[in-house]
């Protein structure tokens, strides 16, 4: 007999996670493999930020904090608000959490009941399913189309609304199709919540900074600011500031649910490091121009990944608006032979046979509700990127 409760049943680990143990798995085995499926970067945290962190450990700042974060990282957060989005909150409305995620299934965990259902667009980072499940909350995928750019329409998230829908999530950029909402399209979807007096929305605005061809992000607050008292607003700095490890995040949310999350994380992780925190000050507060440096070399990478995806025989992508990944369709080579024989059925069976035989990690796109698909991180070195579109190329040609 089990002890776990029935909603771990449907819970998974990450697609990412759970690919990258094969990609350890074949190295192991002294297999090369150009791992390309990690939310990582290939930055360094910039110097000042480091510095900072030692500069806190040196002077002895390696106590408790409070639970919902430190005064000055606070401060740095609403600074950002202001500065990325025009916004303005108290430090009351703010609460920094070890990394964003754990602030988006904080706020489900003091706000759903069970059986609240949580909207979330698909494709989607898995993750907010099984938010919503541990919560006890039950995800409502709402598919949107490839013809409207991956986006969430407002007819259908007008559908997908019932009486038991508390959330609706909105990614913008979106992890994985690089998708952005701009302001009109996120007023049109805050107008069918406007109509819903019990639904919220989370907006997790993690890949912001990361928006090409001199576009920006918007968050739905910035086009809804009636809604402000039915909104969280996510972010952090692991992917802005390379900070992955340092397990920074912080939401900005009416100061009653920030003080009902606060008690949660006390419980959960009490506060989260107050060296990470004295480095994310440092990262919100000092110069930005790195932010804007490491983005156009990343447009350039994006750039030269989907010149040399659409070079390889069967696959396309379209150049990504945000974030850093590359959704590639594999509807040219589904149902084709390998030379050992197998028919590739799914994008899971186009990114096995791509590590096996290339030695290429791409994400199987069906855990993010995108079959026939995988997607390629391209925050990679040039040199890895080359060396994908050399190996795929002649993996694709020797299909049947």
């Amino acid at each position: 007999m089990s002890i776990a409760r029935p909603q771990m049943q449907s819970l998974h680990s990450s697609p990412a996670a759970a690919f990258r143990r094969k990609v350890l798995d074949l190295r192991s085995q002294g297999r090369t493999v150009i791992d390309m499926t990690a939310g990582d970067l290939d930055f360094p945290t910039p110097s000042h930020v480091v510095e900072a962190a030692v500069a806190a450990a040196r002077a002895g700042d390696t106590r408790y904090t409070s639970v919902d974060g430190t005064p000055e990282l606070k401060d740095a957060v609403r600074g950002h608000f202001r500065r990325q989005n025009g916004l303005a909150f108290d430090r009351s409305e703010i609460v920094v959490t070890n990394g964003s995620s754990q602030a988006i299934a904080t706020a489900f965990a003091v706000t759903l009941q069970q059986g609240d259902e949580v909207i979330v667009p698909s494709p989607c980072w898995a993750t907010y399913r099984g938010q919503a499940t541990l919560a006890g909350g039950v995800p409502v995928r709402v598919s949107c189309a490839q013809n409207n750019g991956f986006k969430l329409q407002p007819e259908d998230l007008a559908r997908a609304i019932t009486p038991r829908t508390r959330w609706v999530v909105i990614n913008n950029p979106v992890n994985p199709t690089g998708a952005l909402y701009t302001r009109a399209e996120l007023a049109e979807l805050c107008d069918v919540v406007r109509q819903h007096p019990d639904v919220w929305v989370i907006a997790d605005n993690l890949y912001e900074h990361f928006v090409y061809d001199g576009r920006k992000a918007v968050t739905p607050l910035e086009a809804a600011p009636d809604l402000r008292d039915r909104m969280v607003t996510v972010s952090g700095v692991a992917k802005s500031y390379s900070m992955m490890g340092w397990r920074i995040g912080y939401a900005a949310a009416p100061a009653d649910l920030v003080a009902e999350m606060t008690k949660v994380q006390y419980l959960v992780t009490s506060c989260t490091s107050s060296i990470s925190q004295a480095a994310a000050t440092a990262a919100l507060s000092g110069p930005q121009t790195v932010v804007a440096e490491r983005l156009a070399i990343l447009q350039e990478k994006r750039d030269l990944a989907v010149s040399l995806v659409n070079g390889c025989a069967g696959l396309s992508a379209v150049p990504p608006e945000g974030t850093f990944y590359l959704c590639i369709s594999c509807a040219g080579v589904i149902g084709r032979r390998t030379p050992q024989g197998r028919v590739l059925d799914s994008g899971g069976d186009v990114s096995d046979w791509l590590l096996d035989t290339a030695g290429i990690a791409l994400l199987p796109g069906e855990g993010y509700g995108l079959p026939h698909h995988v997607r390629m991180t391209f925050a990679v070195p040039a040199e890895h990127i080359h060396a994908a579109g050399r190996l795929i190329g002649a993996a694709c040609t020797a299909l049947a």
